[in-house]
């Protein structure tokens, strides 16, 4: 199987082709029309060249770059930077001291999640998840997941909020998604107990509560070391 990595005709574009979706008043998705939402991308992913599943997992672990994977195609990921690094630390240090001992798992930038969207296979690279079920037996990628934690940055902060929120969202067993803002200190918390409605923090009070893990920790927390 020719790596990813050597593979001259696969596509490394930007996402700027998945991101022709329609709005949701909260996080840019319509959740009622899930299969319209996604059929621009999809359509413009089946105009590329096409890696299956099997070559995308075998050549992934080999590749320099990461790449993120849509019905087919797909997407080299660009560097993150000094403060992007250091919020997804912050976090996910924090979220494994608090499920230390117990049946969840903390996992950090190279831990892929593997859904369907409309019948399509997708893999993405979050930033911070965290996978408490005992079907995940996985070691390169989860399907279960119950929480997702992506860092925003201009270059993604589009496709967190419209494409992948929809595509995550739409897991059976995720409980909340976060964004976290590396430009500012803004976090935004998503859950299925309140129909994914926005919760948005700034304020120097504020603390990032993550119920269903019985989580919270202060903005100061999150932001510890990063100049915003």
């Amino acid at each position: 199987v020719a790596s990813l990595a050597v593979n001259a005709s696969s596509p490394t574009v930007t996402r700027a082709s998945l991101l022709s979706v329609p709005s949701h008043p909260e996080a840019g998705v319509s959740l009622r029309r899930p299969l319209g939402a996604w059929h621009s991308a999809l359509m413009e992913a089946a105009n590329l060249t096409q890696v299956s599943v099997d070559d995308y997992l075998n050549g992934e672990p080999v590749s320099e770059v990461r790449h993120e994977y849509v019905a087919g195609a797909v997407y080299a990921m660009a560097g993150a930077s000094e403060e992007h690094n250091d919020l997804a630390l912050n976090l996910a240090a924090a979220l494994r001291a608090h499920l230390r001992g117990g049946p969840c798992k903390v996992f950090i930038v190279d831990m892929k999640v593997r859904l369907a969207v409309a019948r399509e296979e997708v893999f993405y690279y979050p930033d911070v998840l965290v996978a408490c079920d005992p079907r995940d037996t996985e070691r390169h990628h989860k399907r279960f997941p119950k929480v997702v934690i992506e860092v925003l940055s201009p270059e993604t902060e589009r496709t967190d909020r419209r494409e992948k929120f929809m595509a995550y969202t739409g897991i059976e067993t995720l409980e909340e998604y976060v964004l976290v803002a590396q430009d500012r200190r803004e976090v935004t918390v998503f859950r299925r107990a309140t129909q994914w409605a926005a919760e948005v923090l700034k304020a120097p009070g504020d603390q990032l509560t993550l119920s269903s893990l019985n989580f919270s920790a202060s903005l100061d927390a999150v932001y510890e070391g990063v100049k915003v």
